[in-house]
């Protein structure tokens, strides 16, 4: 089937540019909710001091027989708020009732948090925008284990993937680029490869690494941070990144939109995000 989508001008101005949902983020009728459990996770050897909340979803019609996908999601409860920007276990519902995108269990994961002088403080760049292992080793090693306690989880790496955005979205791919033995689909909306402490690693690793067995789509935004900047470029960066992967010829998508540094387009895009990744 092909769409045919009416001609829009482009905004002078995009400092207070939205998109709108489509129906795939909206509660539907004759799709039954899926079920959503916490849990918490109040000691960890990744990133000892810190505590956190899970939220696992599945969808209606799991079957316990049949092994199932994963789908890590940063910035869990805000990427799961059904009133969000981003409704991911809505969409994951209506995914699932057409059939869409393989059985699969969301797994919800906050950034820790940790106590200094006695207030709680987020732990979410460092844990996010750090560029090594502990982040994929944390889900893999500390919170898959808890999940496939409750589910069949199946073992294969194209069976996981990971969602995130801005820094969630350095974690997602740093993720899967550190242990693509554990994960190999990624969704970076808006990602902050700009701040990552020593600078965006990809396109120089890309470059020069054998390729991995990966799947990559990246969102990026017109006006985000320092979008006509030399430095600090958080626009640039994620176009370098998306240049490096179509040299290298990996299986990867580049989405970009208008606006600023927003959840608002990535939360738009999720179910199309969804069906490109698990095609």
């Amino acid at each position: 089937m092909v769409t045919t989508l009416p001609f829009v001008s482009l905004p002078v101005s995009q400092a207070d540019v939205t998109y709108e949902y489509g129906p795939d983020s909206e509660l539907r009728e004759g799709v039954e909710p899926g079920i959503v459990e916490r849990f918490s996770i109040d000691a960890s050897d990744q990133f000892p001091g810190t505590s956190r909340t899970v939220w696992v979803h599945r969808s209606a019609g799991y079957s316990p027989s049949q092994k199932s996908a994963v789908m890590f999601f940063n910035d869990g409860w805000w990427y799961l708020d059904p009133d969000g920007e981003v409704r991911g276990g809505t969409v994951l519902d209506n995914l699932a009732a057409t059939r869409e995108v393989p059985q699969m269990i969301g797994v919800f994961v906050d950034p820790g948090v940790v106590d200094v002088d006695g207030a709680p403080t987020k732990h979410r760049n460092a844990e996010y925008d750090a560029f090594d292992d502990r982040y994929a080793n944390f889900l893999l090693h500390e919170v898959l284990p808890r999940v496939e306690s409750r589910f069949a989880i199946s073992s294969d790496p194209m069976m996981r993937g990971i969602c995130g955005g801005s820094s969630g979205g350095n974690a997602a791919l740093t993720a899967a680029w550190t242990r693509p033995d554990g994960i190999g689909r990624v969704i970076a909306l808006n990602p902050s490869f700009a701040q990552m402490p020593e600078g965006n690693p990809y396109p120089a690793l890309i470059a020069s690494e054998s390729i991995k067995p990966l799947r990559v789509l990246l969102h990026a935004a017109h006006r985000d941070l320092n979008w006509n900047s030399r430095d600090d470029n958080w626009f640039a960066e994620t176009l370098e990144t998306a240049a490096a992967l179509a040299r290298a010829g990996y299986d990867f998508r580049l989405v970009t939109g208008d606006g600023g540094h927003s959840p608002n387009h990535g939360g738009v895009l999720l179910p199309d995000a969804l069906r490109w990744l698990w095609a």
